[in-house]
């Protein structure tokens, strides 16, 4: 059992480029606020403003924070009316930017990535252990650059197939990112492009794969293009992967594991594979809003999310490995296990630098080949 705990913890995905560097401290600020029912929560409880606006991802997310842990968070916090605003991160971190000089969202919960693009756009607030006690929970190769956010989840990306669909046309089982690119699989692919995270960790892995990595992404793009040829079109959203995988219009996709189990829930015939050459992991990281105008409640709100209860329910719900040692039960520890030895650790400031490059090449040189 302790075994399998730890196991869960031998998180080795971030150490690159989310390994900080020594932020400065946050500001003493008033300590966040303690449950009611004691007169040490009485006095703390005044401290947090009455209002608090978090912004995350949508579906299934947005309904587990809303229906459970809004609620638990109010059960303690009763004063404070929560809003939850959603959608992608890009989409998330891009109205934070505009809305710089007078922030409306307090808190988000957005990808590392894109994480750190706002960082180095200045959007976030520094956060510590002082204002966010269950900081000191999370190990430290989770610490996020500057002390900029905080890692609250992550899960890996690899390949999900439709189990059913590879059996009835006699379709290879993937056990390599370099699967996607062989003839025999023509025609039973759907991909996003690389304006999409799974789009784009694809291609960087491809990369990997063959020689290269975020830094030589060459290889990537070769492979990418033979993969274009596979498909009709690249898919605009998870939601097309989903339905492509769901009718049969495709046997293969790549996103991430958390997404793979939590349609297979749903009775969609999928598995996921950790491919061969290992892949990268898409951590989750809350951030407090530069400026915010309701910072007690948000620190408490961060706090709040790396309780046992919480990153249980991240675990056992969302199939989000927790970012904590809780200790989850055995079946969902070992659903949750892949090889953490083949983590491959993207440099973000690298990504956060190039992405828009290789975009406007993949529009150019890559999206004109489907169908071909």
């Amino acid at each position: 059992m302790k075994k399998k705990a730890l196991s869960v913890l031998s998180i080795f995905a971030l150490t690159g480029s989310l390994l900080a560097g020594c932020g400065s401290p946050a500001p003493q600020a008033a300590a966040p606020a303690q449950p009611s029912g004691s007169k040490e929560g009485a006095s703390a409880q005044v401290q947090l403003e009455d209002t608090l606006v978090v912004a995350g991802n949508g579906a299934t997310v947005e309904k587990l924070m809303k229906d459970e842990f809004f609620k638990k968070f109010n059960e303690k916090y009763p004063n404070v009316k929560l809003t939850y605003v959603s959608g992608v991160s890009t989409e998330i971190v891009a109205k934070v930017k505009a809305q710089k000089n007078s922030p409306q969202i307090d808190l988000t919960i957005v990808e590392g990535g894109e994480q750190e693009k706002g960082r180095q756009e200045g959007l976030w607030e520094t956060v510590s252990a002082t204002d966010i006690p269950n900081m000191k929970n999370v190990p430290a190769d989770l610490k996020i650059k500057d002390d900029s956010g905080v890692v609250v989840n992550f899960t890996p990306m690899g390949i999900t197939y439709n189990t059913e669909l590879v059996k009835e046309k006699n379709l290879p089982v993937p056990t390599s990112w370099n699967d996607l690119t062989k003839p025999e699989v023509k025609g039973n692919i759907t991909m996003t492009d690389v304006a999409s995270n799974f789009g784009r960790s694809t291609m960087i892995m491809l990369a990997y794969a063959n020689g290269g990595s975020e830094k030589n992404i060459e290889p990537g793009f070769q492979k990418m293009a033979t993969i274009a040829g596979y498909m009709p079109t690249f898919a605009k959203s998870a939601a097309q992967l989903q339905q492509n995988l769901q009718n049969k219009s495709a046997a293969y996709t790549t996103w991430t594991m958390a997404r793979s189990l939590t349609q297979k829930g749903t009775g969609l015939p999928v598995e996921f594979v950790f491919p061969e050459e290992g892949g990268n992991i898409v951590p989750n990281v809350a951030t407090m809003v530069k400026g915010a105008k309701h910072p007690q409640a948000a620190k408490a709100f961060i706090d709040f999310l790396l309780t046992d209860e919480v990153q249980t329910a991240y675990a056992t719900k969302l199939y989000y490995n927790p970012a904590t040692p809780v200790k989850l039960p055995d079946d969902v520890a070992k659903t949750l296990e892949f090889d953490r030895s083949k983590v491959v650790n993207f440099d973000y400031e690298v990504l956060s630098k190039e992405t828009s490059n290789w975009l406007d090449r993949f529009n150019k040189e890559i999206a004109p080949n489907t169908g071909k």
